[in-house]
């Protein structure tokens, strides 16, 4: 671990101290909540690369859940995520623009970004650290109150969904 905080480290301390205890996870779409903890764990995994010794064991555990994540993104509906963000782009524009920005920078096929290597890579070409800025706004973004209920079941986000793979299915 470093001995000194880095500016990184306030990041955590950001995303640590939000909270689901006053939601209903269990009542959210299971392959919403899926791909919001998924982007969780990739700010997290990405922040702690930027905060602490590679061979951290924070790094090492967020390592092995990535290794895990792959296999699991395949599973049933899970697998039509990245289709669906594209489908909102087109059918959907002003839904799509209401995603959070990490959703649309990752999963909209004519952007660059990716998960590489398990992190937030925005621009693949660039040998910058992802700024702070951009991870403190993908936190905001993910635990506003407008996206955290659109993710219910019966709420906007998931009634997309469902059009969505009944769409899938004509």
């Amino acid at each position: 671990m470093l001995t000194e905080k880095n500016e990184y480290n306030h990041v955590l301390d950001k995303l640590y101290s939000k909270s689901l205890v006053l939601e209903s996870v269990s009542d959210f779409n299971p392959v919403l909540y899926f791909y919001f903890m998924d982007s969780i764990a990739h700010i997290d995994y990405s922040v702690c690369i930027l905060s602490f010794n590679f061979h951290n064991v924070r790094n090492k555990m967020n390592m092995e859940y990535m290794r895990w994540r792959i296999d699991e993104e395949k599973k049933g509906d899970r697998a039509y995520f990245p289709e669906f963000i594209n489908w909102m782009k087109e059918n959907h524009r002003d839904k799509f623009d209401e995603l959070p920005s990490l959703w649309q920078a990752i999963y909209d096929k004519s952007t660059p970004a990716a998960y590489r290597s398990f992190r937030i890579s925005i621009n693949p070409d660039s040998n910058q650290p992802t700024e702070v800025r951009m991870f403190n706004r993908w936190i905001d973004e993910f635990f506003s109150n407008q996206f955290i209920r659109s993710m219910y079941k019966g709420a906007s986000l998931d009634l997309l969904f469902t059009e969505f793979m009944n769409s899938r299915q004509n």
